[in-house]
């Protein structure tokens, strides 16, 4: 844990000298305090000092008080604050070119050269023309004598990188915008109350999300609460979509639903470019059809509340990286943005980002639809073409003869639904006979097997846990049984969908091939597990709602420290002896130290953390918090620090602990979670489907390759089988874990926000990169 000193001396001093101004600006959005946290924090970690810029360009313009110098305890507890402490406003001032003189004369005298800005495109396209006229307007303020000549040359140009804060995802280039996740679980809560009342009363709801441009927030609502119709502006539907969806409509209602769900992104509109309203959506189903209707406005409700795990986390990540960029950058380098591809931390060109997002518009408004959906970027795409197939496409007549399996295995995990019912909808989609498998390889063994429907798996997509009921046992013993069982349901392919066991347990099911040759069949593997610790996947469902509910409970933990004050808890997280949870909820929750098994401590690291501690409690932050994996170290357990640190601080700080234990496995999955296992569910049972023909000889299957058993996984951008086979050699069986773990970068970036001189490791600096546009190739059809 402890590096020697001279390692970070490059990062640590990176910054003397230096002063960096950070402001949000435009609409607020979750997780903006996060950035102003991390940007505050690891500033002043390089030795640069730190300006807050208090509502936006205006506070820019207006200087004064609007620019205070930031410090290290100013930024604490805003980690899980919703909007923007430090104030946004709309800016007209700045939109003029005395009003960017006057922002100039500001920044000059305080010797400020670096402007982070935290907006959406219109912020940032402003701070990319402040940026072109800096000389210019220094040359002005000479000749006016608004500056020195002195001061002039000492900030002779102005460095400048972005963040994008926006809940609409609208920004080109970037997979995610600050704000977009915590603003899906706003709406996912609402979706998920609504539905209980719509249920009792047989009506149908729409409801109208955020979105004028940008049809992103409707399009993954419809996806995670299985929706029966979505309007979107990127999209519109074919001039004959009233009958359609009273069509719909109808066929839910038959197949034994008692509700309706329709989402309208707020700038939804019909071929001919008219807009689509909710209330027109209403008076067409009360007329054609005589169902009970209502409408929800969701409005400002989706920018309030307290941010998500992944937006204080990506926050916190692009804080850091945007640091770096600006004291890295010369007068040569673009204006960036930075921004996150996959789970990597990247840097465009502002301008660039703008000019796609841009380009979105106008196709939009040239009617050019196909193009408007294609530059919205490849997750966009996917998304669309999962919703089309799960809602719009219908079961066919003609049956495809193969009965395909699914089930569920290990822990249960909020998501496995998610899963279970997209490969089921999916298969009966292509043709399929769809059994469902209860209990694990144990039912499987014991034939507990029943074929499924369409309205078998309704509703489960808003559902925690595991409704196939799900079991640790390994088939190894069972080998027989189960064959038996293949050979008398006739399965042709199976679905697994599970944590670790369901991983080891395909392996077993492979190597008895050799023996039993109704097990060569192909077979995929979806990681649900909320330990994310199977190979081969970056992420596993269950993982990010677990993570949502640990850093719930740490927020309100540390509100009750804030209160009584001098106050540490220990907290024990789930994982196994994988430390992702701990991290990135200390991550998440701005814990002073996680203790996990991949980064080995001894007693020196735990007494170096008490000290620490000790000093913290003489600040005005007199509260700590201490997250601990279950199985980090067998010596040191829970018990064992929490004496530890009731012993040593004695006197300065008194301790608690708590094991959060199994409520980490519960809860209504998040909009990830859900999102994820239908994507997931969806492609696994599109490749089967290619698999069962590729090793059908004369109607008998026989698949026997490597190829044929597969684990799907989230490879940074996307999702990709790979063969058991290869991802047993990058596995420690022993510790239930892979070799590899890309989380453990991050690391760092929690010690150095809980104040520890700990190695910024740049090496995987995240140069920048072009974006890429136009005819980006969607991933393989669904």
């Amino acid at each position: 844990m402890l590096q020697p000193p001279e390692k970070h001396e490059h990062t640590r001093n990176l910054g003397s000298g230096k002063a960096i101004a950070v402001l949000t600006s435009g609409g607020d959005a979750q997780g903006m305090n996060a950035a102003v946290r991390a940007v505050v924090r690891v500033g002043i970690f390089t030795g640069a000092k730190v300006y807050f810029v208090h509502e936006g360009y205006q506070g820019l313009v207006d200087g004064g008080d609007n620019i205070q110098e930031a410090t290290w305890e100013r930024v604490s507890m805003m980690l899980q604050l919703g909007g923007t402490v430090i104030g946004s406003a709309r800016c007209q001032d700045f939109r003029t070119r005395e009003g960017r003189l006057k922002a100039a004369r500001n920044l000059v005298k305080r010797g400020i050269t670096n402007l982070c800005v935290i907006g959406g495109d219109g912020s940032l396209t402003g701070a990319d023309t402040f940026r072109a006229e800096w000389s210019s307007l220094l040359v002005e303020l000479v000749k006016t004598g608004g500056v020195t000549a002195e001061e002039a040359k000492n900030s002779s140009h102005l460095n400048i990188v972005g963040m994008v804060g926006s809940i609409d995802n609208d920004f080109c280039g970037t997979d995610m915008t600050i704000g977009t996740d915590s603003a899906l679980h706003r709406i996912m809560e609402i979706v998920d109350a609504i539905t209980t009342t719509a249920q009792s009363h047989q009506r149908t709801f729409v409801l109208e999300v955020m979105g004028r441009h940008c049809g992103y927030l409707a399009l993954i609502t419809a996806l995670a609460c299985g929706a029966d119709w979505v309007f979107i502006p990127e999209s519109p539907p074919e001039d004959d979509w009233e009958e359609h969806l009273c069509r719909r409509l109808i066929e839910t209602r038959g197949r034994g639903s008692r509700l309706n769900i329709i989402i309208v992104a707020e700038g939804a509109i019909n071929k001919q470019g008219q807009p689509i309203t909710s209330e027109d959506i209403k008076h067409l189903v009360v007329k054609r059809l005589g169902y009970d209707t209502r409408v929800t406005i969701l409005g400002h409700v989706q920018r309030g509340g307290t941010p998500s795990a992944f937006d204080r986390i990506l926050g916190s990540r692009m804080g850091v990286e945007a640091v770096m960029a600006l004291l890295e950058g010369t007068p040569d380098t673009p204006a960036c943005v930075v921004s996150l591809s996959g789970n990597q931390a990247v840097r465009l060109p502002l301008m660039e980002c703008v000019q796609v997002t841009k380009d979105v518009t106008i196709a939009m408004n040239e009617r050019r639809f196909e193009d408007a959906v294609k530059l919205r970027g490849r997750s966009f795409q996917n998304n669309w073409n999962v919703y089309k197939l799960l809602a719009h496409v219908r079961p066919p007549s003609t049956k495809s003869g193969y009965n395909l399996a699914v089930m569920n295995v290990g822990a249960p995990a909020s998501g496995m639904n998610a899963a279970v019912r997209a490969a089921v909808r999916i298969g009966l989609i292509h043709g399929h006979k769809m059994l469902a498998v209860h209990d694990g390889f144990d039912g499987l063994a014991h034939g507990q097997v029943e074929e499924i429907g369409w309205g078998g798996v309704g509703g489960w997509t808003g559902l925690g846990g595991s409704k196939l009921g799900t079991k640790r046992t390994l088939p190894k013993k069972y080998l027989e049984e189960i064959s038996a069982t293949i050979s008398s349901f006739n399965i042709h392919g199976l679905i697994i969908i599970g944590g670790f066991e369901a991983f080891t347990g395909s392996l077993e099911l492979v190597e008895g091939r050799g023996k039993y040759e109704e097990l060569c069949i192909p077979l995929c593997v979806i990681p649900a597990t909320v330990s994310n610790n199977v190979p081969g996947s970056d992420f596993s469902i269950g993982a990010d709602t677990a993570l949502n509910t640990i850093t719930t409970t740490c927020d309100r933990i540390k509100q009750s420290a804030a209160g009584t004050k001098r106050r540490v808890f220990i907290i024990e997280t789930m994982g196994g002896y994988c430390g992702y949870l701990a991290t990135m909820a200390g991550l998440a929750s701005g814990a002073d130290a996680a203790y996990i098994f991949e980064d080995p401590f001894t007693i020196r690291d735990l007494q170096v953390n008490v000290e620490h501690l000790c000093e913290k409690m003489k600040t005005t932050v007199k509260r700590g918090l201490v997250l601990r994996n279950e199985k980090c170290n067998e010596n040191y357990t829970t018990d064992f620090i929490f004496n530890l640190y009731s012993e040593e601080g004695k006197g300065i700080f008194e301790s608690r602990k708590n094991v959060l234990g199994h409520m980490q496995q519960g809860g209504t999955p998040t909009p990830f979670d859900r999102n994820f296992g239908t994507k997931m569910g969806a492609k696994s049972v599109a490749w089967l489907t290619g698999k069962i023909k590729e090793y059908s000889r004369h109607g008998r299957i026989f698949a026997n390759t490597a190829e044929s058993a597969c684990l799907l996984g989230m490879r940074r951008r996307s999702l990709v089988f790979q063969p058991l086979a290869e991802l047993e050699e990058q596995t420690d069986f022993e510790h239930r874990l892979p070799k590899q773990q890309w989380w453990l970068k991050l690391r760092p970036i929690l010690k150095i926000l809980a104040k520890y001189k700990a190695d910024l490791d740049t090496s995987e600096k995240a140069h920048l990169e072009h974006i890429t546009h136009k005819g980006v190739p969607a991933e393989a059809n669904i």
